[in-house]
């Protein structure tokens, strides 16, 4: 199992961290397997960075192989979806950047990934137009919609397949909205995919 992932997929976050430019192919990275957390574990804050930043974001779980899926095809490779949480070292990721380093680390290390219970996308609205939130102790911190991505869901899954052979149980982390911000110890976060409760997670 692989873990893909989707930056700056919607304008409005590439905003909040002052990248401006619309990018005309995805902007694809990888985390590795060991960077998911184990079902009913927290997140466990490290300790070599300062900043530990929450990205919520629709998550595709891959149910097919497939390799150069053509987009209007790439629906039939996937048939569940839930929100997860990319976390990112934020501190780590700017240092890395300023110094032309390769980043890898500030988004795959061991808990980087968090991914809720997935629903039958039957039982949802069309994936161009899903609904998600993420509550940080209680207050809605982040809100994304589908229709606001620049790069759809099939579109992602058809160029992800250009390089990579997708596989059953891969994992595509489809991008975050704008609300990104810090985790702390003791923090309760929890996500929904249009009205659904999905994931749960403390911060330890």
């Amino acid at each position: 199992m692989k873990i893909l992932a989707v930056g700056m997929n919607y304008a409005e976050h590439n905003k909040e961290l002052q990248h401006t430019l619309i990018q005309q192919e995805p902007v694809i990275f990888s985390k590795p397997d060991s960077a998911l957390i184990p079902k009913g574990r927290p997140f466990f804050v490290p300790d070599f960075a300062q900043r530990f930043d929450y990205e919520t974001e629709i998550v595709v779980r891959i149910d097919r192989l497939g390799k150069d899926i053509s987009e209007r095809f790439a629906h039939r490779y996937y048939s569940q979806l839930t929100v997860g949480i990319d976390f990112t070292a934020r501190d780590l990721q700017q240092r890395l950047r300023e110094q032309g380093l390769p980043w890898d680390i500030c988004k795959g290390f061991d808990g980087a990934a968090a991914v809720g219970r997935f629903i039958d996308k039957t039982q949802l609205p069309p994936v161009d137009d899903i609904h998600f939130h993420m509550d940080l102790n209680g207050t809605t911190v982040q809100q994304g919609h589908t229709a606001d991505m620049l790069h759809s869901i099939d579109r992602i899954v058809s160029y992800c397949s250009r390089f990579f052979t997708l596989k059953m149980g891969d994992l595509i982390f489809t991008g975050t909205p704008q609300g990104i911000g810090p985790v702390h110890e003791n923090d309760t976060l929890q996500a929904w995919i249009e009205n659904e409760p999905v994931l749960q997670l403390r911060v330890k």
